[in-house]
């Protein structure tokens, strides 16, 4: 007996509604093409939701169509570029299933014939309407005597199928679901990939956002092993909404929330969660990861991951990412406007003139060119930073603690005290270590040359704020810019800091990499490596993780299991798959001191107690399996 499989075609195994293609083909430069194209698209809905009979939409649309045999080839080609993502990816599964699977549609069979032999349906399991053509060629109607050309046509049609077994029905429209209302089919499921109708999906057994969710609930075979869209991401603070629309697009599940959350609200929200997005406020603690069942990575829409306990992800096996280079240029520029304002001395004289002073003078009023830039930190902003200074004609020199190959002219100092007493402007692109608290403190300030600027676009913690107010209003330093400080607000409002006031100091909200470019980039790197390390298990550029690339695997299962990285783990790993008979295509593994990261990728043919015995291997932390 079995199961029995009923797909619709329009909108279903296709993205788009085959006659409206049609129309816009054959309306190709007629002045009037939008209008008529919305008019058939509109005819098209009515029908689709029952709202007026289908012979009329039908009768409509071919009237509006004007269209010709010879179109058909066309539009066959055209609706080959646009079947349902999820449905060409599992192929497999119409191949495999192909005396169960039937095609039931209101659309033609002139060309839904040749999409569907492709996925092993022959044309006698195509249940459809025929065109009719005139002695030219010309299509004017439709066979009138086919069920399907009639009102809830569907049912009828069906009906007089008379198959065994479990009928189960796949669409996205109203005349699908009838077939389960009336009795004749078991199951309705409302496929929404590609077209969410509300009167179809409210009257579904179940909604499937593509196919892999379909097949998942049917316990079928299928190209991934968990649908993407159980797949949940809790986005936080306000992410640029390109990140919503990229995990979206990739059928994942997605919530925005504008602010950060506390911890107590985090613990509450993170259940069930397998992606956290956050920005630089919210503070993923081992009591968050500890109420996080499901969670899998955390995306830091930034460069700083202080607010992330990493240790504790990795023994939970939480892999963190973040977006070290989408904001360097920012960050870079803005140190560039700041040097020249504060050399220049633009906002005193800002400020005068807002008050109605004429102030016209050149004093402490210079030129940037010549002067010399001391860069601390010499990452991916200090030398970004340091072939701009260079192009407007500053001398450069940096300190990094690490060995780091000078860009152009820049010059490595020994020590720190060197650079202090040689820069005209001293600029902090340090890490978000802890030892690097104080890191400029009174002793540093009074190695620096009497009247020099200081800039600090790295970590509030990195600057003795209480010595360096001294040394601006003895005079010892001649300005300073300061993005980040100590102690920041969780939200807007009112903010103090004894730098208030202070003439020649450039105060700035944290928005060293705050531009919408940055932000932009952010949101499209960050979820890319989500994206690889969900779809595929890769974990290059991870903060917390050994790294690993992947190749694309194709036709075969991956394992991941991580586990502590303690002796003789990969041999119980390679006992297990030998015991199952598991032929093994492909085996990478990544230590560090912590963790092991083991991914194997194997033939598809596999006996399921091998997933149970693998994650029963002592020390295991987390294991899933990728497609």
């Amino acid at each position: 007996m079995g199961r029995k499989y009923v797909f619709d075609f329009d909108s279903t195994l296709t993205r788009v509604e085959a006659l409206d293609v049609l129309a816009e083909m054959t309306l190709e430069g007629k002045s009037n093409r939008e209008e008529v194209i919305s008019e058939i698209q509109r005819i098209t809905n009515l029908g689709i939701d029952g709202d007026i009979s289908f012979t009329q939409s039908l009768e409509q649309r071919i009237k509006l169509l004007n269209a010709h045999k010879n179109d058909l080839e066309g539009l066959v080609k055209e609706l080959r570029q646009k079947i349902s993502k999820s449905i060409a990816s599992n192929k497999e599964f119409f191949e495999k299933f192909a005396d169960d699977i039937y095609v039931v549609s209101c659309g033609f069979k002139e060309f839904i014939d040749p999409i569907v032999e492709e996925y092993n349906i022959p044309s006698d399991r195509v249940y459809a309407n025929t065109f009719e053509f005139d002695n030219q060629g010309n299509i004017v109607g439709f066979d009138v005597d086919n069920v399907l050309s009639q009102h809830n046509g569907k049912i009828e049609c069906l009906k007089q199928m008379n198959l065994d077994g479990e009928v189960q029905v796949i669409g996205d429209g109203y005349s699908d679901y009838v077939m389960r209302e009336a009795g004749i089919a078991d199951k309705f499921f409302a496929y929404t990939e590609n077209v969410h109708r509300e009167k179809a999906a409210s009257n579904a057994d179940h909604i499937t956002p593509n196919m892999d969710e379909f097949l998942f609930v049917n316990d079928l075979p299928r190209n991934i092993s968990y649908p993407k869209n159980r797949i949940k991401i809790l986005l936080l603070e306000n992410v640029h909404p390109a990140a919503f629309d990229n995990l979206s697009e990739d059928g994942f599940s997605v919530e925005l929330v504008k602010t950060s959350l506390s911890e107590e609200d985090l613990i509450e929200k993170i259940k069930g969660v397998h992606v956290l997005g956050i920005r630089s406020k919210t503070q993923v603690t081992k009591k968050v990861l500890d109420a996080a069942d499901k969670l899998l990575v955390v995306g830091a829409f930034c460069i700083g991951t202080t607010q992330i306990d990493l240790e504790y992800s990795k023994k939970r096996g939480v892999v963190v990412f973040n977006a070290p280079y989408s904001n360097t240029r920012s960050v870079v520029e803005l140190a560039i406007g700041q040097i020249i304002m504060l050399m220049r001395n633009v906002f005193p004289r800002s400020f005068e003139i807002h008050n109605g002073e004429w102030n016209k003078t050149a004093i402490n009023s210079r030129e940037v060119r010549g002067k010399n830039l001391g860069i601390v930190g010499y990452g991916n902003i200090g030398k970004q930073l340091s072939v701009l200074a260079e192009a407007i004609g500053m001398r450069v020199y940096y300190y990094d603690l690490d060995d780091k190959l000078a860009l152009g002219n820049a010059i490595k100092c020994n020590s720190l005290e060197d650079l202090l007493s040689i820069s005209d402007v001293v600029t902090l692109h340090i890490d978000d270590n802890k030892a690097n608290k104080n890191f400029i403190g009174e002793r540093e300030i009074n190695r620096m040359k009497k009247g020099a600027i200081l800039i600090n676009l790295a970590r509030g913690f990195v600057v003795d704020i209480p010595a360096l107010v001294t040394a601006l209003k003895s005079g010892k330093l001649g300005g300073a810019a300061i993005d980040v400080y100590p102690e920041e607000p969780r939200k807007n409002g009112e903010f103090k800091t004894e730098l208030q006031g202070l003439s020649n100091v450039i105060l700035t909200p944290h928005v060293g990499g705050s531009t919408e470019e940055a932000q932009r980039n952010i949101a499209d790197f960050v979820p890319n490596k989500i994206m690889e390390y969900i779809n595929a298990g890769s974990t290059v550029d991870a903060v917390n993780f050994p790294n690993i690339r992947l190749p694309k695997q194709t036709n075969a299962h991956r394992f991941l299991h991580i586990h502590k990285n303690v002796p003789g783990i990969m041999a119980k790993i390679n006992e297990v798959l030998a015991k199952y008979e598991m032929n093994i295509l492909g085996q990478y593994l990544s230590t560090d001191s912590e963790v092991g990261y083991v991914i194997t990728d194997l033939d598809k043919e596999y006996n399921k107690d091998v997933i149970k015995a693998l994650r029963k291997i002592d020390n295991t932390i987390k294991f899933r399996v990728l497609y």
